[in-house]
């Protein structure tokens, strides 16, 4: 099947934004057939093409930042600080169906590409923004990172701390990636609404609402007033049925039981001890509360007496809840990364085997765009300026006068 078949074939969307968040969410309309066009500003483009120069962070020949976000685009260079450039966008924007930005308001405000400047161009047009910290309150006006808003304000980096009680660091673009997710579904409501209605609308989001949606379970808890457990360095956890343990071979496994009433027998008889769970010390959720750290040092003893591959049979054969803690290496590797369709074959020329992470979604039914190699800067301009009905002298003037690029 082929892009012309998925779900999203026909429809036109201009990715006015940089960096991660509300770019990645144009991928996913691409990885479904959508034309994604993406606007660019000099000398260079977006600064997400030069992430992986920033000093700390993996060095690799291709470049894995822009080819991740932007595969499947096509790059249109426009200087939008000259009113020319500006008008060739607007040409643009009356012809696509979503506009998405993460322009911070002033910004959008400076360009004259706030919703009420573009809805009148094209009311059917779906408007899609995302900021850091929402669109009202003292900070609605504040740039931001993922790292900041997502995944430092919401409590998420102080919730997942290390053994010694340090927060953990974020990874690139994690909280990025969850918002572009969290925006599609809005651009697809957003379609959605104009099916019914005929008329396009604005939707939102932010990286602190999307970090808050993804802390909500402790920050309901801190809402009305839980108590927290307290856990010192160096302490055992204090649930050894959700916990971490080390194999024989010295591999990290994380054992989950949410229901241990039925599932701690089976743990039992996974580490060949079945009278365990009768064992008045640990039978009970309050008894294992008790004892919890008699209880983690019977498990983690039992588990270092096999390597991880035994115990990966085991846990199939007593339907105990794991899972492995690889490393990266390891994970990029594990097959199942395949079958669920996590990892796919990228089209990249000059290499005959490339991989990389698709969209988390898919539609039964309807095809997938087969990830094509993310464009080089400027490359569609006189393209996009054609099809928008810009004469060949028309480009060139637009060329000399630097309102737009063409590579």
């Amino acid at each position: 099947m082929s892009a012309n078949d998925s779900v999203l074939s026909g429809i036109r969307v201009i990715d006015c934004a940089t960096f991660v968040a509300a770019p990645a969410s144009a991928t996913i309309m691409a990885d479904f057939g959508a034309e994604v066009i993406k606007i660019e500003r000099p000398p260079e483009g977006d600064l997400w093409r030069v992430f992986p120069d920033i000093p700390g962070y993996p060095k690799s020949e291709l470049n894995y930042t822009w080819n991740l976000t932007s595969r499947s685009k096509r790059s249109v260079g426009l200087d939008l600080s000259k009113e020319a450039a500006r008008e060739a966008l607007l040409r643009l924007v009356a012809r696509a169906d979503v506009f998405i930005t993460n322009y911070q308001p002033a910004q959008l405000r400076k360009f004259r590409l706030t919703w009420e400047d573009l809805f009148p161009v094209n009311k059917r047009l779906v408007y899609a923004v995302v900021s850091g910290y929402g669109e009202r309150g003292d900070e609605a006006e504040s740039p931001a990172f993922d790292a900041l808003a997502y995944w430092a304000r919401t409590g998420l980096m102080t919730s997942v701390t290390g053994m010694d009680g340090t927060p953990s660091s974020p990874r690139p673009a994690m909280g990025d990636n969850a918002t572009a997710t969290t925006l599609f579904a809005a651009v697809m409501l957003g379609l959605y609404r104009r099916e019914r209605t005929g008329i396009g609308s604005k939707v939102t989001t932010s990286l602190m609402a999307a970090g808050a949606w993804s802390n909500s379970v402790e920050i309901q808890a801190k809402l009305f007033g839980a108590e927290f457990p307290v856990r010192k360095p160096g302490e055992r956890p204090p649930n050894p049925l959700i916990a971490g343990y080390a194999s024989s071979d010295g591999k990290a496994m994380l054992v989950i039981s949410l229901d241990p009433d039925r599932e701690f027998p089976r743990i039992c008889q996974a580490i060949g001890e079945p009278d365990l769970a009768a064992n008045p010390l640990f039978s009970t959720e309050s008894a294992r509360r008790q004892n919890a750290a008699a209880l983690h040092a019977i498990l983690q003893s039992q588990f270092e007496s096999r390597p991880l591959s035994e115990w990966r049979v085991i846990f199939r054969q007593y339907d105990v809840k794991w899972s492995a803690l690889p490393t990266l290496d390891e994970a990029v590797r594990d097959p199942q990364m395949r079958d669920c369709g996590a990892i796919v074959n990228y089209e990249y020329p000059g290499h005959d085997h490339l991989e990389t992470v698709d969209s988390p979604i898919w539609v039964a039914g309807t095809a997938k765009r087969k990830p094509e190699v993310a464009p080089q800067f400027a490359t569609y301009t006189r393209t996009a300026l054609r099809e928008a009905g810009y004469s060949e002298s028309e480009i060139e003037q637009l060329v000399r006068s630097g309102a737009v690029i063409v590579r």
